[in-house]
């Protein structure tokens, strides 16, 4: 809107150069907030990663005490069984459906 207030009070020797440096304006803007979108993107998949991560955990916690009868078992190593159910948590697989919904096209 700035350009319309600007550009008529202008010397028409000049509109050219108020105009380029109305654009680089307007680039300079649409690429900080592509740059703030990424960073924003890339905070949410983290969350959403680790939301699918703690539902699949609760989901293990649940069956294991819904079980009637649970015969004695070795004693787990919770850490390496925490990292195990991260990594098939299946979180990849919906990071990888829902991204692309979220991104920004190339031509943007």
């Amino acid at each position: 809107n700035r350009i319309n207030q600007d550009l008529p009070n202008t010397n028409s020797w000049v509109k050219a150069g108020t105009i380029q440096r109305w654009i680089r304006t307007v680039i300079n803007r649409m690429e900080h907030y592509k740059a703030e979108h990424y960073k924003l993107l890339k905070e949410d998949m983290t969350q959403l990663e680790l939301a699918i991560w703690k539902a699949k955990l609760d989901e293990k916690e649940d069956a294991d005490s819904n079980q009637k009868v649970q015969a004695k078992r070795a004693k787990i190593d919770v850490e390496s069984a925490r990292k195990e159910r991260r990594i098939t948590s299946g979180a990849d697989i919906i990071i990888r459906n829902v991204l692309p919904f979220l991104q920004l096209s190339e031509e943007e």
